[in-house]
């Protein structure tokens, strides 16, 4: 896709003020891309060549890939049509999705960057493209940028070893034999930590690429664990001292099992981050790039708070940016998820400093870019133990499953509806997380599928008894955490999805007060703050949870189910979006 941004230095100005002019006359530059790409849109005819064309710039190229899942083959991966951001970021990106974003980028209905960046008319588009990812693809691009410039250096940004059947059988092993073959320079963390810390010092020691890490710390001791998880690692590329810098997801213990990795703390670290540039700047760093989970907004927010980082590398939120976003001094870049994007990035850096940059976010779309044969060779190598258990068909689909949205998603929909049926419940809970494939209508469903919205190592599908209050009190909870003007407050993901229960939601008010109206579907009452009531749900953070896979529950109603057919979810009234 055509979205570049070429950002200059004249000699008269300050960095400040020609970051700032510089994008906007990019800005209107930028204007002549789109034409272009609406016109091979109107040809329909992508080529590989003009998905990775990029006029080289300046003396150092990082790549930047981020949050794919387990996924090793192409996919259909559907962007979210509700993102919606409060405070300061309400109405800015990520938080425009839609025709408003395609509005914002100039982007045509139906055209490639439709497709790939926005939410509209999905499964016709799907048909008409195909599918994206597959890291045999991405590796394809890598060598090619590899190919225009030898030293570039490439980043991954973690959640990479989680989400699928083979990497939940493998614990992680057929990510990271893939992903070396593809020469990462360094990665950073999050649902790695769910394999467990034995497990993830045994992978990490065995990396040939920096684990990166500047706010894991020992939680005893609160110390940096810095044997196993540096702060930050130098490159030497075209003729500058580049210092990269890990951000892990900082609040790992709230959102996932703290009793899996309980050597470790995490959290933000402001303080630290700024000790960490401020020393890699005094041992000569002529660029500063960090290679962050912590999520968009948690990154613009710390953009304003850290001085000296020239570029951060954003993940966790799975967005996908056509341009970057400038803070202050800081370009952001975010880079999508599930192996759909890869993003190029060129700088000019001269004397000590960042001079401009140029962008490219380069859709991966499997049916253009040619698989690379080794890489390939080496996918079907992993999943050629499991090949009988990955394609076994299970049921179909009449229906558009998806899993972005920041209220419901027709895979939890579904997943809720097999957690009411097989474990006898009132109520359902479905975690909001965004990882997950898409599914078009007429597909089969087979059993890597199901794997790919469900696979996690704490999948169990409890059943348990709670009141009224107490269901509304996870509520406003779980809203809080993504509803809170303040960005450090929240730990990224999606409402928790509901099924058997409607619910008003004013996102405006404070905690404790969002939530209201809340019913009993299979009735029409009111839910009783006093009554009992039988929910099941999955992915609970409590050791101990005791139950079925999730996996299996949901395998077992779409069998008795045969052809899945999933009605709009039309329970949730949101007030204030």
């Amino acid at each position: 896709m055509g979205f570049m941004r070429n950002v200059e230095r004249p000699d008269m100005i300050s960095r400040r003020d020609f970051l700032q002019t510089s994008m906007a006359a990019s800005a209107i530059l930028g204007a002549s891309s789109f034409g272009n790409w609406a016109k091979l849109a109107a040809q329909q005819a992508l080529t590989q060549d003009q998905l990775l064309q990029f006029d080289t710039f300046g003396n150092v190229s990082l790549i930047h890939i981020t949050d794919i899942h387990g996924q090793l083959k192409p996919i259909y991966f559907r962007e979210p049509s509700i993102n919606i951001g409060v405070g300061d970021n309400k109405g800015a990106v990520p938080h425009v999705t839609g025709a408003d974003f395609r509005k914002l980028y100039g982007i045509d209905d139906g055209s490639p960057s439709h497709y790939a960046l926005s939410s509209g008319d999905f499964s016709a588009l799907a048909q008409a493209y195909g599918k994206v990812g597959g890291l045999d693809r991405m590796a394809t691009v890598i060598n090619a940028i590899r190919a225009d410039r030898p030293d570039a250096i490439l980043l991954d940004g973690g959640d990479t070893w989680h989400g699928s059947y083979t990497c939940y059988h493998t614990e992680g092993q057929d990510m990271v034999n893939v992903m070396n073959a593809l020469k990462p320079d360094a990665m950073t963390f999050h649902w790695e930590f769910t394999l467990g810390s034995a497990r993830m010092q045994e992978l990490v020691e065995g990396l040939p690429f920096a684990a990166l890490g500047q706010n894991i710390f020992d939680a005893e001791w609160d110390e940096p664990a810095s044997d196993l998880y540096p702060p930050y690692k130098f490159f030497e590329r075209g003729g500058a001292k580049i210092a990269v810098i890990g951000q892990a997801f900082p609040y790992m213990p709230i959102a996932n099992p703290g009793w899996m990795f309980p050597e470790y703390s995490f959290g933000i670290r402001d303080e630290n981050m700024q000790a960490m540039v401020d020393e890699v700047r005094g041992q000569g760093a002529d660029l500063v790039v960090v290679l962050s989970h912590n999520g968009f907004d948690v990154d613009k927010k710390m953009a304003g708070i850290v001085s000296g980082i020239d570029v951060i590398l954003s993940g966790h939120t799975h967005d996908a940016l056509p341009e970057p976003v400038l803070v202050g001094e800081t370009i952001i870049v975010a880079s999508g998820s599930n192996g759909k994007f890869v993003s190029r990035v060129d700088l000019d850096v001269r004397d000590g400093r960042m001079m401009g940059f140029r962008h490219k976010l380069i859709p991966i779309f499997s049916d253009v870019i040619a698989p690379d044969k080794e890489v390939a060779a080496l996918i079907d190598a992993e999943r050629a133990p499991f090949k009988s258990e990955l394609e076994e068909v299970i049921g179909q689909t009449e229906s558009l499953l998806y899993r972005r949205g920041n209220f419901n998603g027709s895979w939890d929909d579904l997943i809720c509806e097999a957690l009411i049926e097989e474990r006898e419940a009132d109520i359902a809970m479905s975690p909001g997380v965004r990882w997950g494939p898409s599914l078009i209508p007429g597909q089969d469903i087979t059993r890597e599928d199901i794997f790919n919205v469900t696979s996690m190592t704490y999948g169990k599908a409890y059943r348990s008894e709670m009141t009224g209050e107490f269901i509304k009190v996870i509520l406003e909870d779980v809203a809080d955490n993504i509803f809170n003007p303040d960005p450090y407050y929240q730990q990224g993901g999606d409402m928790v999805r509901i099924g058997g229960m409607g619910y008003r939601i004013d996102i405006n008010q404070p905690q404790g007060s969002r939530i209201s109206d809340m019913t009993l579907l299979k009735t029409g009452e009111a839910i009783d703050p006093e009554k009992n009531y039988v929910v099941a749900g999955w992915a609970s953070v409590n050791e101990g949870t005791e139950g079925p896979q999730i996996w299996d529950v949901v395998e077992s109603h779409i069998r008795k189910q045969g052809t899945v057919r999933v009605a709009p979810n039309e329970s949730v009234k949101v007030i204030g979006a």
